[in-house]
């Protein structure tokens, strides 16, 4: 089983550094779509065509595009991220205080659908049908929902009819941030708390209804033993799957929220910076938000290994 994990482990590191490549790709070529970054480089004025031509030196614009690309990438693997044509700053500059500030939005949200999700999926498998019927509704109400009509309606209950809940930026301190931040969580996780509350209500139902679970019944094994052991430890591998590529979804979709709420993280600055033609920075965030994407779902896989072995080799559990 070691050497099944540890070709599962290669297998996974193989495929996240070549798809890290393609994405680096296709990046790149997309971005170069957008058309000529003249205009922006020039800061908004009709360039001389003396400046036309310093600013074609200068970022290699007249070069074959698979040299741009290499230039590129060899300046990203040397921490080179480039600089911003709008703010002419180092990119990371602009982007890794924006990140910490998404990161603790997407860390409240993926604690809101640990508690809600998963434990109204619990209680939908396991406490009866009226129960069941309750959070199959809410459920369905939640994934109808986009994120910017739920925020919307957080603002205006929440914060223009209660006032309990400021409703714009992303606050000052630990306590006053995490404040700002509850809202755009809460708008955030609204539809990936439905999902992941169903997949793992029918994970769970798969597992209660399974005869390993029917034998350990019989064996008079305490219910909670049962639970905790033949059935949540069972279903943890499908849920811990589709939980890899939510978190990760999260860093995406917080644009949406962080724009609703003027919060300052790097889903708002990839908007303004698309909006802008700032392409270093468009380019550099898409990069991190698949790099992020990968690398979490690679860890989801790696956990559910952990958790069931035998999924490694293809087997399955008794």
């Amino acid at each position: 089983m070691t050497n099944a994990l540890t070709r599962m482990l290669l297998g996974r590191l193989g495929g996240l550094l070549l798809t890290l490549f393609l994405a680096s790709v296709v990046i790149f070529s997309a971005v170069l779509l957008t058309g000529d970054p003249i205009a922006a480089l020039a800061g908004g004025a009709k360039p001389t065509p003396e400046l036309v031509a310093q600013i074609r030196a200068d970022y290699h614009l007249d070069d074959p595009v698979w040299t741009r690309y290499w230039l590129w990438l060899s300046g990203v693997l040397h921490g080179d991220f480039g600089r911003s044509f709008i703010y002419k700053t180092d990119v990371m500059t602009l982007v890794a205080p924006r990140f910490g500030i998404t990161l603790e939005l997407v860390i409240l949200t993926v604690l809101l659908i640990l508690i809600f999700g998963v434990g109204s999926g619990i209680l939908a498998a396991t406490r009866g049908r009226a129960v069941d019927r309750t959070v199959s509704i809410l459920t369905s109400l939640g994934m109808a929902l986009p994120t910017f009509v739920v925020a919307i309606l957080l603002i205006w209950i929440f914060a223009k009819s209660l006032g309990w809940f400021p409703v714009y930026g992303e606050g000052s301190g630990f306590w006053d941030r995490i404040w700002h931040l509850i809202l755009p969580a809460v708008s955030l996780a609204v539809l990936f708390l439905a999902y992941i509350s169903r997949i793992t209500r029918s994970s769970l139902v798969a597992q209660l209804h399974s005869e390993h679970v029917d034998t350990a019944r019989v064996r008079g094994i305490p219910r909670q033993r049962i639970f905790a052991v033949h059935v949540f430890r069972n279903a943890s591998p499908q849920i811990l799957a589709i939980a890899g590529t939510t978190v990760a979804g999260l860093f995406a979709a917080s644009a949406i929220a962080e724009v609703a709420f003027g919060v300052g993280g790097i889903g708002a600055l990839l908007v303004q910076a698309s909006a802008r033609a700032d392409l270093p920075v468009v380019q550099i965030i898409s990069l991190l938000l698949v790099t992020i994407f990968v690398v979490l779902n690679a860890i989801a896989d790696l956990i559910s290994a952990v958790i069931d072995p035998t999924s490694v080799g293809g087997g399955s559990r008794a």
